[in-house]
C-alpha cells in the first residue's frame, strides 16, 4: 500500500501515525497537491490528500474512509478506536471535534495563503476562527491530565487531537492563542514524544519511513 501526501497535512498524518501505532507496512510517498500536481492528478484526478493506493490500485480518499478500510485489514487499527459502548462513544466525540478543529485551521491557513486580500470574506473568516477556537477550547476542558482519551492506550482520538494542534501550532500559531490552552499543550506534549509521532513529523517532505520500529 501506498499512502500519498504530506506530512504537513493534519489529515495526512493522522493516517501515517496510526499506520505507524498499528504497524501497518506502507509506502509513505510525499507528493504536494501544489508543486507536484501533475504527479498527484496521475495517482488521484480528485486531487484530495491523503489518497491511499491499495494493493490492488484501488485508491481511497478521505482520511476517516482510508481509516475504516485499514480496520477491517489490521485489528490493530480497529483496536486505536474503543469496542465497548461508553468509550467509544468518548473516543468518537473526541474525534469528531479533533477533525473540527483540522479542518478550520487548514480553512484559515489556505484562505491566508492562497487567497488574495482583497478576495478575502471577512465575516465567513471570523465564523471559521469562532469554530476552530471552540474546537480547541473542547479540547483543552476535555483533554486528560494524563493517560489517554477514552482508553488506557494511545488510539485515534488522541492521534486526531494531537495532529489537529500540531497543524495549529505549525501552520497558524500566529493567528491563534496556542498558549490559552495549556492543558492540551502537555497532553499533545506528552503524544508527540511517542516513536510513532516522532517518525512522522508535521514537516514538508519527510517521508515516513517504511521498515517498522519493533
Amino acid at each position: 500500500m501506498e499512502l500519498i501526501g504530506m506530512l504537513d497535512s493534519p489529515f495526512v498524518r493522522r493516517v501515517a501515525v496510526a499506520m505507524l501505532a498499528a504497524e501497518v507496512p506502507f509506502v509513505h510517498r510525499p507528493i504536494s497537491l501544489f508543486r507536484h500536481i501533475d504527479a498527484f492528478s496521475a495517482i488521484n484526478p480528485l486531487l484530495k490528500a491523503p489518497t491511499l493506493v491499495a494493493d490492488d490500485g484501488t485508491t481511497l480518499t478521505d482520511s476517516g474512509v482510508i481509516l475504516d478500510y485499514l480496520a477491517c485489514l489490521y485489528p490493530k487499527i480497529a483496536a486505536l478506536t474503543p469496542s465497548a459502548p461508553a468509550e467509544r462513544l468518548v473516543a468518537l466525540h473526541a474525534i469528531g471535534v479533533g477533525l473540527t478543529a483540522m479542518e478550520k485551521a487548514v480553512q484559515l491557513h489556505y484562505e491566508r495563503a492562497l487567497r488574495p486580500p482583497e478576495m478575502r470574506h471577512e465575516p465567513w473568516r471570523a465564523r471559521v476562527e469562532g469554530q476552530l477556537a471552540f474546537a480547541l477550547t473542547t479540547l483543552e476542558r476535555e483533554a486528560p491530565g494524563s493517560g489517554w482519551i477514552g482508553a488506557t492506550t494511545r488510539g485515534l482520538a488522541d492521534i486526531t487531537i494531537v495532529c489537529a494542534f500540531g497543524f495549529v501550532r505549525g501552520m497558524i500559531g500566529d493567528l491563534v492563542e496556542t498558549d490559552r490552552y495549556p492543558r492540551l499543550r502537555e497532553f499533545c506534549a506528552r503524544a508527540e514524544a511517542l516513536p510513532e509521532f516522532r517518525r512522522a513529523p508535521p514537516e514538508d517532505g519527510v517521508v515516513a519511513p517504511v521498515e517498522l520500529a519493533h
